[in-house]
């Protein structure tokens, strides 16, 4: 990747950064933009060095979702931007890997986060706004239905009708109130973002990653299965992470009143 791409990736110390970097037109998602993010997710969901994933923004927004002026382009009969398949092709698949990888995901939201953009957010784990920022479901304002995820992951965060409102009567959503209705994990200023999104992401992957990424898939897993299923599944991740070299760190820390250290593994 070079500086000029529309996503960039940054690797250290366990934490990848995945960064939008179209900022002129606000991080919109265009078809080369939302090739490139689908490379770059699956890339790191795939990638064992990486214990910790950081989707932000470049610019003052985070994301506005589909690129509308490239989106109009194809609605006047432009052959070379999909319509039909852009669900299928890019947003899916994206937000399931992110959702779903074995390892903690963090969105720190620079800016307005509206449409595929905020759904993005909401299928992190965890979701650090700066004080400056704003949720819009935005697709009922534009005649459309809602997606990449947002059908599932709203609902789960503030409840059904809050949910219902929130995509059938867009609006611009400040980051105060999404702390209040749980859309946001943590407000700061937008100068402490970095660093406080740099600290948390440092602290998930120094920690037992194998066990944070069992926890997410379980937590997911139980959501759409049976309490018998969800047993059934978390007995699998049990028996999984058990044998883990950093459970058995932790449990000979633990007798010795010593501080574990994991490796992921």
């Amino acid at each position: 990747m070079t500086s000029t791409d529309p996503v960039l990736l940054d690797v250290d110390a366990g934490v990848a950064t995945i960064t939008l970097n179209r900022p002129d037109a606000m991080n919109g998602l265009d078809v080369a933009t939302k090739d490139l993010l689908l490379e770059t997710v699956l890339r790191v969901a795939e990638d064992a060095e990486v214990r910790c994933v950081v989707l932000t923004g470049s610019g003052r927004a985070f994301c506005v979702g589909q690129d509308l002026k490239e989106h109009l382009a194809g609605l006047r009969g432009d052959a070379s931007v999909p319509l039909s398949d852009t669900v299928e092709r890019h947003y899916n698949p994206t937000v399931l890997a992110l959702a779903t990888m074995a390892k903690p995901v963090v969105a720190a939201v620079n800016g307005v986060a509206a449409g595929a953009g905020a759904s993005l957010a909401f299928a992190a784990d965890f979701r650090v706004l700066a004080d400056s920022a704003a949720f819009n479901t935005s697709f009922a304002g534009v005649a459309l239905s809602c997606d990449t995820g947002a059908s599932w992951t709203l609902p789960r965060l503030v409840g059904r009708g809050t949910a219902m409102e929130l995509l059938y009567f867009p609006r611009t959503l400040p980051a105060a109130e999404a702390l209040e209705l749980g859309l946001a994990t943590q407000v700061v200023p937008a100068a402490d973002l970095a660093s406080t999104v740099r600290d948390l992401a440092t602290r998930l992957a120094a920690g037992p990653t194998v066990a944070y990424g069992s926890i997410r898939q379980a937590v997911e897993h139980s959501s759409s299965h049976s309490f018998a299923e969800s047993l059934a599944f978390e007995a699998d991740k049990m028996a999984l992470t058990g044998g883990t070299e950093d459970h058995l760190a932790a449990v000979d820390a633990f007798m010795a009143k010593e501080k574990p250290t994991f490796h992921g593994r």
